[in-house]
């Protein structure tokens, strides 16, 4: 039971990436738009953002990444969840895609807002054994985006030094302005590690204290329940858990990049 004044966490939250051909570029790009309704009303949605993707090394549109999409959900069950596997939009992005990775997961910590909501809720505090995911987004403030963004680039290069860390890429509803993180660990140590203890880090949480990058930003952690696909042409296997299985979108890349 949630205490009074506090909102219960979602049952569930989703993420999926697709990895689409060159040649669909413009259809996932068009689908951006065209599904944020159809979306909106699967029965037991909570919260739901169609997010562009990148790798997150300095949060300009160079790091763009057209060939991959996502879509992150929170849902009042997890049956509500499996029911929208099973839907229009999941069928047509799977159709346009040659690859799919599906990551679910609950709420572990939450802090901050998006588009002035608290989509995590407000989760009480548990330890969690297994593989943890976080997800970070922001709202840049325009004066002040030249100086955040030169301050990206030594911490994606310590993120992808980590240890632990499965998967890191950036999100965002917009190319600019609006951008985040997506990652996933093998452990929850390892992510405290790099958030609390790589310096290049810790300097960029001081300055965003002292500055105020940010109008609106929020942080989350999450225990992974499960996770089932690839993402660029990786199979994701998380420790002390079966090899994830083939997704439906899976299968070869006809127009390969490079």
């Amino acid at each position: 039971m949630t205490a009074p004044g506090r909102e219960a966490p979602p049952a569930l939250v989703t993420v999926h990436l697709w990895g689409v051909a060159a040649s669909r570029v413009p259809a996932a790009f068009t689908a951006m738009a065209r599904d944020r309704r159809p979306v909106r009303r699967q029965p037991g949605l909570r919260f739901a953002k169609l997010l562009g993707t990148g790798d997150g090394r300095t949060f300009t549109v160079r790091d763009a990444d057209l060939r991959h999409w996502a879509l992150l959900a929170t849902w009042d069950s997890a049956e509500a969840a499996e029911r929208f596997e099973q839907s229009a939009v999941i069928r047509r992005w799977d159709t346009r895609s040659h690859e799919r990775l599906r990551v679910a997961m609950t709420p572990l910590t939450s802090k901050g807002e998006w588009s002035g909501q608290r989509p995590f809720g407000d989760p009480d505090p548990v330890k969690h054994p297994g593989p943890v995911a976080a997800v970070t987004r922001a709202r840049l403030h325009p004066a002040r985006a030249a100086a955040f963004w030169r301050s990206v680039p030594p911490v994606s290069a310590r993120l992808r030094q980590s240890p632990g860390l499965l998967l890191a890429l950036g999100i965002g509803e917009a190319p600019i302005g609006l951008q985040g993180t997506f990652s996933l660990w093998s452990g929850a140590t390892n992510l405290r590690d790099f958030a609390h203890r790589t310096p290049e880090h810790a300097e960029v949480v001081a300055r965003t204290h002292q500055v105020g990058w940010y109008s609106e930003e929020l942080f989350a952690r999450f225990a992974v329940v499960d996770a089932s696909g690839s993402y660029a042409g990786q199979r994701l296997e998380l420790p002390g858990k079966p090899p994830a299985t083939p997704s439906p979108a899976d299968g070869p890349d006809p127009e390969p990049a490079g």
